[in-house]
């Protein structure tokens, strides 16, 4: 164990071992190479997890797609593959308050983690605060290439909370910098005719919208709200 510790393989020390070894032992490397395989992307899984900023642990099992409406040539089978965050497309989930659009965000980023795909999640009023804060402390450009190093981000409850004009101008730059670049999950209960009233610039909105809808789809959610339907209060 001492001798293993921080020690990296070296190709061709390796290949000398192998070519003097009995099949009894190079069963048992490939087993040890196999496990420590194995042991580093689960940490990685885990590393990218707690990255990602996640609020909850959310997953697909047992998610109810009922209140969820597809576009009619794209469907659960590739949201479920991943395909539009490997060509760098734009989702927003849009609807009702309380249909999911949170829980199937934050259950396609769990989703990235484990297939090895850094993700970033942010509610839209939070993602404004760390911009400002970074912006103020002479960091902006430091924060934006981390976000960037995602290929993921998730802006959750667009529209929720107004956003002035400063904070309209950071997230727009986030959203410029990561189109055709990486993918980016909007949830809002917003229709796009009303974000001009969310970056109090229309034309502002209208760039956003503009980029969202040229590698974008969106999903709809109607129906009762989840939380009202089980909800204590009677």
């Amino acid at each position: 164990m001492a001798l293993a510790r921080n020690l990296p393989l070296t190709h061709s020390v390796l290949g000398k071992s192998i070519e003097n070894a009995t099949p009894g032992q190079l069963g048992f490397l490939a087993n040890l190479f196999e496990a420590e395989n194995a042991s580093r992307a689960e940490s990685k899984r885990r590393r990218l997890f707690r990255q990602a900023g996640f609020p909850q642990n959310k997953t697909l099992d047992g998610y109810d797609w009922s209140m969820a409406s597809f576009p009619a040539d794209w469907g659960r089978e590739q949201l479920e593959s991943l395909e539009f965050v490997e060509r760098a497309e734009d989702l927003v989930l849009y609807g009702d308050v309380g249909c999911g659009k949170t829980h199937l965000a934050i259950a396609i980023g769990v989703l990235a983690c484990q297939r090895m795909i850094p993700v970033r999640f942010f509610t839209a009023s939070s993602l404004i605060m760390r911009l400002r804060k970074a912006k103020d402390e002479n960091r902006l450009d430091t924060e934006l290439k981390t976000i960037g190093k995602a290929g993921l981000v998730i802006i959750d409850e667009l529209g929720y909370l107004p956003i002035d004009i400063d904070g309209a101008r950071l997230l727009f730059q986030v959203i410029a910098d990561s189109y055709e670049t990486r993918s980016v999950i909007f949830t809002s209960n917003l229709e796009f005719s009303r974000w001009g009233d969310v970056f109090g610039d229309g034309d502002m909105a209208a760039a956003v919208i503009d980029r969202i809808v040229h590698h974008g789809r969106i999903i709809r959610f109607h129906g009762e709200s989840y939380r009202n339907r089980h909800s204590l209060m009677k």
